[in-house]
């Protein structure tokens, strides 16, 4: 079974945008690439157990195992040392990237409090979107009784499109809120 995004990208996004933009070559019409969710957090120094729910969490939400990431140089002021392992983070491709980003626009987004849209600033000026979340517990897969503490993530959508234009457009057929 087919993700519904990605049927409905192939069918109706990729055409109009080709269309829009008046881009002859199919391959050139811009695409999602893959998406990045990074947790980082500074109180695994102090205690590293905390990485583990961090990480059930997110397996939760994306339905696959992440990897902790370690710290690439030691800062003395925050007693961190190199190579200790500071936070998690997963890579989604293919389908479950298309499924996740499906629930992120139609399930997680609707249920933050007080929600008008995400910005629209937040392009990186080469066609990629990053987003953060305050909290975890917009997520339905996550268990409301089994969170010690709220803790955010950041969501990078990276996209093949060469500016921000073309990523915009692209994001906001998918189905991303943007606010106006």
């Amino acid at each position: 079974m087919a993700a519904r995004l990605k049927e409905k990208y192939t069918k109706e996004i990729a055409p109009a945008i080709a269309k829009e933009f008046s881009i002859k070559n199919p391959m050139a019409v811009p695409h999602l690439e893959k998406i990045v969710i990074n947790m980082g957090m500074g109180e695994a120094i102090a205690n590293a157990k905390i990485l583990d729910t961090a990480a059930d969490e997110i397996r939760a939400v994306t339905g696959q195992k992440p990897v902790v990431t370690k710290a690439k140089k030691s800062i003395a002021s925050f007693k961190l040392r190199q190579g200790m392992p500071i936070g998690v983070m997963v890579t989604l491709r293919g389908d479950r990237m298309y499924e996740f980003l499906d629930r992120l626009v139609s399930v997680a987004l609707p249920r933050v409090r007080d929600f008008r849209g995400v910005s629209p600033k937040a392009f990186d000026g080469r066609g990629n979107y990053t987003l953060g979340i305050r909290e975890q517990l917009i997520f339905p897969e996550i268990d409301f009784n089994k969170v010690d503490k709220t803790r955010g993530m950041n969501i990078s959508i990276v996209t093949t499109a060469r500016d921000d234009e073309q990523a915009r457009a692209l994001l906001k057929s998918l189905g991303m809120p943007f606010r106006q």
